[in-house]
């Protein structure tokens, strides 16, 4: 079947992992406690908070304790959704400050735009909350990319590793699994999208990798014919 939808990662894919590692990660981590400090008693943070405990099995840590639990997380690179709720607000105060701007591969915006005049829909999958992926596409040195794309999931749909995550997606997107394309630089991500069906690709921006995927270096060699 034809491509009609493709649906990619960030990190790594679209993005430099050290944009997240060297970057985003270390800014919300510093940030982090004055954050919670002073907006920790709003209901929208306040219900994160709870969240985290709930994960966590301890509802009640106090506020220090949440706060060392959730820099603990970042440290572990933890994929809690309410960590990556929390990271993305951080984040939006650094976009809006321009003490950063979301960093793309140079080959991908000009890729994107090819692809929907090909028709295809295109659709963001990534462990960073939605909020966190539209602010990084929207506060880029190549300007707002945010309406090149029709969606975003992230771990609200579930484990990236999981096949039924792509099977969710799949359904709310109402494109038939086989027309769609799956792009991450992870070989379990890959292969959790492969068994249901989607078509994929590994991107290796560093150079050749071993995978039973199709392996690009660059979203500009990827043929959808």
């Amino acid at each position: 079947m034809a491509i009609t939808a493709i649906v990619t990662d960030i990190e790594g894919t679209t993005t430099p992992i050290s944009f997240v590692a060297d970057v985003l990660f270390p800014y919300a981590r510093a940030r982090l406690p004055e954050f919670v400090h002073r907006h920790g008693d709003e209901p929208r943070i306040s219900a994160l908070l709870d969240d985290a405990r709930v994960i966590a099995g301890h509802e009640n840590l106090d506020r220090a304790g949440v706060i060392a639990l959730l820099v603990r997380w970042i440290d572990e690179d933890r994929k809690a959704t309410p960590l990556k709720e929390l990271q993305g607000l951080i984040w939006a105060q650094g976009y809006a400050g321009g003490d950063f701007r979301g960093d793309v591969y140079a080959d991908v915006p000009p890729t994107l735009y090819a692809w929907i005049e090909r028709g295809c829909a295109l659709y963001i999958y990534s462990s960073g909350s939605v909020a966190a992926q539209r602010l990084l596409f929207g506060h880029t040195a190549y300007g707002d990319l945010t309406p090149l794309f029709k969606g975003y999931f992230d771990t609200k749909t579930g484990a990236k590793m999981e096949p039924e995550s792509y099977r969710r997606i799949a359904a709310e997107i109402d494109v038939p699994p086989q027309s769609i394309l799956f792009l991450s630089d992870s070989e379990r991500e890959v292969d959790a999208a492969r068994a249901v069906g989607f078509k994929t690709i590994r991107l290796a921006r560093d150079g050749a990798v071993e995978s039973s995927h199709p392996v690009h270096t660059s979203f500009a060699t990827i043929a959808l014919d």
